[in-house]
């Protein structure tokens, strides 16, 4: 929802830029809930002393918004590692629905004032924003077409930040990786976005949506396995991963739906989480009323 200060930018650059994303397509089991064609990425971090206050404000917002016909959907997530902040994935088709969704918030905050209110507390507590499109790659991801976002409770992101040039070694590199998932059969499936627009490329992101935190187990005891079926590329891997990689960073993040604006569709693959039924009240019972017998007369 935090659109206005970064999509002329995106606009005006999106042809410079396109041709991001490649591969062979692969239709989604659930196309309401895969991983979207471009996503832009809103990393915002508050004071400490205001970050409960800024998260009810995305929560009003979110819940404000939850009436209305606005143009795009957001699911924001709270960091688990590293340090507080919120990251929102805000999911798009193309560069033209992100020009539309640009041209159409300006009257929505116009027309609803609780909304612009809850949109200037965010922007007013802010400490830093950055915002960030990224092109999805089909072609480095594992399984993709497999995920199920509706389902993920917990999202793992490798930010990996490669130096000029290295492009094709990291395609290599993740190409082997998703070999290799595949002879170990994972349902870990991950999906890999190269970024667009919005930091220093070549950049991408691998985002590995989880059901619940006892899958980072299942990852760690993947890695021996593997190795193992690696072979001879592990050597190869990891002697890009050396040379290529100017750095990675491995974050976790709990996704929260409170503050997230999904579609009806979206929020049917879990309406329980999503769309939760507020609780009746509890009845208090109320004390069996006690008669006060009369003393009897006595001759």
């Amino acid at each position: 929802m935090t659109l206005a200060h970064w999509i002329t930018m995106a606009a005006a650059f999106g042809l410079v830029f396109a041709g991001s994303a490649s591969g062979q397509k692969q239709s989604s089991a659930w196309p309401e809930t895969a991983p979207p064609k471009l996503v832009v990425l809103v990393y915002q971090k508050f004071p400490l002393d205001k970050m409960a206050a800024s998260g009810k404000a995305l929560a009003a917002a979110a819940r404000a918004c939850a009436n209305l016909d606005v143009p795009n959907s957001w699911i924001v997530m709270e960091s688990v590692t590293a340090e507080p902040e919120f990251l929102s994935l805000d999911p798009f088709d193309s560069f033209a629905h992100i020009d539309k969704a640009f041209a159409a918030w300006g009257p929505i905050y116009a027309g609803h004032p609780e909304l612009a209110k809850a949109q200037a507390q965010i922007m007013g507590s802010l400490v830093s924003q950055r915002t960030i499109v990224a092109a999805r790659r089909e072609d480095l991801s594992y399984r993709a077409n497999r995920i199920d976002l509706s389902k993920a409770r917990f999202m793992r992101a490798l930010e990996v930040r490669l130096h000029p040039g290295r492009e094709n070694d990291f395609a290599e590199a993740f190409q082997k990786l998703s070999a290799a998932y595949e002879k170990t059969d994972s349902d870990l499936y991950w999906v890999v976005y190269q970024v667009n627009v919005g930091m220093p490329s070549p950049a991408f992101f691998a985002f590995v949506p989880m059901k619940n935190l006892a899958q980072n187990d299942d990852l760690l005891n993947l890695r021996d396995r593997l190795r193992e079926v690696e072979g001879d590329a592990a050597e190869r891997m990891q002697r890009i991963a050396r040379e290529a990689y100017a750095s990675t960073e491995s974050n976790l993040y709990a996704i929260s739906p409170e503050k997230s604006h999904v579609s009806k569709e979206f929020a049917a693959g879990d309406p329980q989480f999503w769309t939760p039924k507020p609780q009746a009240p509890e009845m208090k019972s109320s004390p069996p009323k006690t008669t006060k017998s009369k003393p009897k007369h006595q001759p």
